[in-house]
């Protein structure tokens, strides 16, 4: 099976990765395209541009930064629009908001093409070792064509109805991890400032009901001001902006989320933006610094 694959940041290179290492053929675009030298090293192609990739693959997937990366891909000059058709499927893995799976759905279904949005649940790490929860809405015909790699690329995917259920649904989960990490990030300042030893905190916390993975994993890399990024905080801070947004619409009243969205705009302020999500302790230490 031939795979086309565009956007090679931190999720994307290591997706294209997985395939490659699991028998699929793959052709690569980068905005950067020295980004592909690692992937082309270990067998991928490489396009020129998006419009040569969806020409030459059948299946095109996309892993791009925001909304504005997503559409650009698409609608652009020698974008994905200038080569879908009847035949080709299009699969748009990235976090953004419905109304743009919806903009990038209706025009693709004008050319001919299928569409699929597949976003992702998982960062650096469930990327490399497929353990994504691939969250798909869209044409469920694609959706069944794209299983070999879904399998490769994630632990369970789950197909979601129409265009926009996986969007709203990953804007949802991004929302909740978020708005832990800031109870989180309070919790270890507060264990330590009050005198108590911010590793037994997450001792305990791992034998109790909250016990989760990221707290396992981010924990002790926080308490060592690690944040090598497995998500960055600037695209942490743009899915709850997005997610607010979908509140907003609804009529939900989300107090906990904007307060944690300001806390990674406040942490994006600081020139944080680049680093792991998890980099938002740093806004609650500053606050026990100045205190």
């Amino acid at each position: 099976m031939e795979v086309g694959f565009l956007g090679l940041g931190i999720m994307g290179k290591a997706m294209s990765m997985n395939l490659l290492k699991n028998g699929f053929k793959v052709t690569v675009w980068n905005r950067t395209l020295s980004k592909c030298d690692e992937v082309v090293a270990h067998g991928a192609s490489v396009g020129e541009t998006p419009a040569e990739v969806v020409k030459k693959c059948n299946i095109t997937i996309a892993i791009l930064s925001d909304p504005a990366a997503a559409l650009s891909v698409v609608f652009d000059k020698d974008g994905v629009l200038d080569q879908i058709c009847s035949g080709k499927g299009y699969i748009d893995m990235s976090t953004v908001d419905p109304e743009t799976s919806c903009k990038i759905s209706e025009a693709i279904a004008l050319k001919g093409g299928h569409f699929l949005e597949a976003p992702v649940s998982g960062s650096k790490q469930p990327a490399e070792t497929g353990q994504l929860v691939i969250l798909a809405a869209g044409d469920k015909a694609l959706y069944e064509e794209a299983v070999p790699a879904f399998d490769v690329l994630g632990k369970k995917s789950f197909f979601l109805g129409p265009v926009g259920n996986g969007a709203k649904m990953k804007l949802v989960v991004n929302m909740v991890m978020g708005s832990v990490m800031n109870a989180f990030s309070e919790g270890l300042t507060l264990a330590e400032r009050s005198g108590l030893n911010p590793h037994s905190l997450l001792d305990v916390l791992d034998l109790g009901g909250i016990a989760n993975p990221m707290f396992r994993g981010k924990g002790p890399e926080m308490l060592k001001d690690n944040y090598s990024p497995a998500f960055p905080l600037k695209h942490q801070q743009k899915d709850m902006r997005l997610a607010l947004a979908l509140g907003d619409q609804h009529a939900v009243s989300m107090p906990v989320a904007a307060a944690a969205n300001e806390a990674f705009k406040k942490a994006r302020s600081m020139g944080l933006g680049d680093l792991d999500f998890s980099a938002v302790y740093e806004t609650v230490k500053l606050l026990k610094h100045s205190s």
